[in-house]
């Protein structure tokens, strides 16, 4: 176990595992496996942060460690200083449709934005004040004394420099005005203007009426521009000293559930120009990591193989089969933890729970086994069964045995009608796990 816990992450690592959901914090102490899928990604980070781009689907079952994959992505990439935000699809929040849920995914987004020094969103206006102040402080550093007149001009021929560089993308000239109104606005103390900008920046504004009422602008952020206001934001986030933003969206399968026909493509004709303009080179500095079930991506009736343009840039090649694996397709497929990875999260687990209450943990390599035998010894399990399920199974075990003093593990297992034994001597000197028969 790396190091002490402290209590606020071994608690929110409990409650999540326990409640079947995945912690935001302290994933470093329980990640196990994926070890081609990180580097896959990994990859991905380095490329982005030289100006590249990327773009994958991340595709498990339910309950297979999508959301967990796409959490310790999240966190591992904010520590290497890039911009991060996340968001579900849901009926209400989509990448198009005519009651503008492709906008109201854009601003979740840009309301759970996230960076290192705000890890928990809400990042946006920290990022502009961070900025500001990084010119004002560099420029100091450089030997204009705070106090100089010409600072504030030195300052503001920074920003706009920076801002310029905007104006040469769709829709940047908007873009700029708002940094820059923002800008102003912090010089002069102008609150009312400062929310404008971040209002207009988090695509807010109903209509354009009530934006210029505080703001230069021509346009307002809607569901048929979001996207170019996403290019936009990552080549900003280079420019203010980040290596990029990365965008993950979990739940994609309820794109696969719009009913309407006519929608459903509507959505995946958008997907598929965002998938274009990224592999294609035409993006700087952005990851976009799209999470769901098999059946959102290779239902050919109503997922997205049913729409030839995606199905045809998705599609395996003939040369993966069975046990080959290409970890640069855009799809990553997470395959079942193995035995020995269930293992090694439910030994972390263990260790993280007595921690946490203040006991010494009696469970060793027996009892775990046993633990894991058991989960796998319905007909079946090995096919169906998920990390969620037996880490939340084994909490409550944990819980149950420190509730009541007079049980014991065996007891417990026993009474699920699975008796305890030891390793045999073929297991303790080789593959402790060559008897499931998983």
């Amino acid at each position: 176990m790396r190091g002490t816990i402290p209590k606020r992450i071994s608690t929110a690592i409990i409650n999540s595992f326990s409640a079947g959901v995945v912690p935001r914090v302290g994933l470093e102490y329980v990640a196990v496996g994926r070890k081609g899928e990180i580097e896959t990604v990994l990859g991905d980070l380095d490329n982005l942060s030289q100006g590249a781009a990327a773009f994958r689907f991340v595709t498990g079952r339910y309950g297979s460690g999508k959301s967990f994959f796409l959490q310790a992505i999240r966190n591992f990439a904010m520590e290497k200083n890039f911009v991060v935000a996340d968001a579900d699809l849901s009926p209400e929040k989509r990448l198009s449709g005519s009651g503008s849920q492709g906008l109201e995914t854009y601003r979740e987004l840009m309301q759970r934005l996230s960076t290192r020094l705000r890890p928990d969103g809400g990042a946006l206006e920290g990022m502009l004040q961070g900025w500001i102040n990084a010119i004002k402080t560099e420029i100091i550093a450089g030997g204009v004394s705070p106090g100089d007149e010409s600072l504030v001009s030195r300052v503001e021929w920074r920003i706009f420099e920076t801002v310029s560089r905007m104006e040469g993308f769709a829709h940047g000239y908007d873009f700029a005005a708002a940094v820059s109104t923002y800008y102003k606005a912090f010089m002069s103390d102008e609150d009312e203007k400062k929310r404008g900008a971040v209002k207009w920046l988090r695509g807010e504004y109903a209509t354009k009426t009530e934006a210029r009422s505080l703001l230069p602008v021509g346009e307002i952020i809607t569901d048929e521009n979001w996207y170019e206001y996403v290019k936009l934001f990552a080549a900003f986030s280079a420019q203010l000293g980040y290596r990029g933003l990365l965008l993950f969206i979990d739940e994609c399968v309820n794109l696969s559930k719009i009913s309407h026909r006519q929608s459903r493509e509507n959505n995946y004709e958008k997907l598929l120009s965002m998938f274009n303009e990224v592999m294609q080179g035409k993006v700087q500095h952005l990851g976009i990591y799209m999470a769901g079930t098999p059946q959102f991506v290779e239902d050919e009736r109503r997922g997205l193989f049913s729409y030839p343009a995606l199905k045809s840039r998705l599609a395996d090649s003939r040369f993966v089969r069975e046990g080959r694996r290409d970890f640069n397709s855009p799809i990553i497929k997470l395959a079942q933890l193995s035995p020995e990875e269930i293992y090694l999260l439910l030994e972390r687990l263990a260790g993280i729970h007595a921690r946490h209450f203040g006991y010494e943990s009696l469970l060793g390599e027996t009892e775990l086994t046993a633990f894991i035998k058991l989960a796998f010894s319905t007909p079946g399990a090995a096919e169906f069964i998920t990390p969620r399920e037996i880490a939340r199974d084994f909490l409550s075990l944990l819980n149950i045995l420190r509730g009541d003093p007079s049980l014991d593990f065996n007891t417990l297992v026993s009474r699920e009608g699975f008796t305890v034994t030891g390793p045999s001597p073929e297991d303790a000197e080789g593959d402790l796990y060559a008897s499931f028969d998983l």
